[in-house]
């Protein structure tokens, strides 16, 4: 592993851009101003199905932090687009001992209350997972009203989706290019 790592350090810092498969599986590329550079950032990912996700657990930021994080990276807030993903990514997050936390997604109905949509690629939410009575919209005392969609195991029933205030501090899940 350590060998693995040194490798992407390498690569990386000659601008090397491997095809990901032969090089380094957990780089996320970000394309530089130079057309012949690209730099890589090693991320901790793990592929689940089709997709590879990186739980943000080191800090806890808000849903537009959590989003620039991402976007830094060279990834996106994650869209959960199947049972199958939703139930991947479960499984996953619980592994990992956080199954009782909240985790950001890529959730919003910012644009249009009640039309939830995915910000990482702009189409409408249609699988959908939320906990009973949710999406909800509740009003807080400040006026806050909940636009964003996390991951959360309110009742102990398991991850569910639960629209929040976008300025609600947790973790979040961050989607990789494949």
């Amino acid at each position: 592993m350590l060998k693995f790592l040194f490798v992407c350090l390498a690569l990386a810092s000659v601008g090397y851009s491997a095809p990901r498969d032969e090089k380094c599986l957990n780089c996320v590329e970000e394309p530089s101003k130079s057309s012949f550079l690209t730099a890589h950032w090693t991320m901790p990912l793990s592929k689940l199905g089709e997709r590879r996700y990186y739980l943000g657990t080191f800090f806890k930021a808000n849903w537009y932090k959590s989003a620039k994080f991402c976007n830094y990276h060279g990834m996106q807030l994650a869209s959960i687009e199947s049972q199958l993903e939703n139930d991947q990514l479960e499984k996953h997050i619980k592994e990992f001992g956080f199954g009782n936390e909240h985790f950001w997604t890529a959730g919003t109905d910012q644009g249009e209350e009640g039309s939830f949509f995915w910000m990482s690629t702009g189409r409408p939410v249609t699988f959908t997972n939320w906990n009973a009575g949710e999406p909800n919209n509740f009003r807080y005392e400040n006026g806050e009203e909940e636009h964003c969609l996390e991951l959360w195991n309110r009742d102990g029933k398991g991850l569910k989706w639960n629209d929040s205030p976008c300025s609600f501090e947790t973790y979040f899940v961050c989607e990789a290019p494949m």
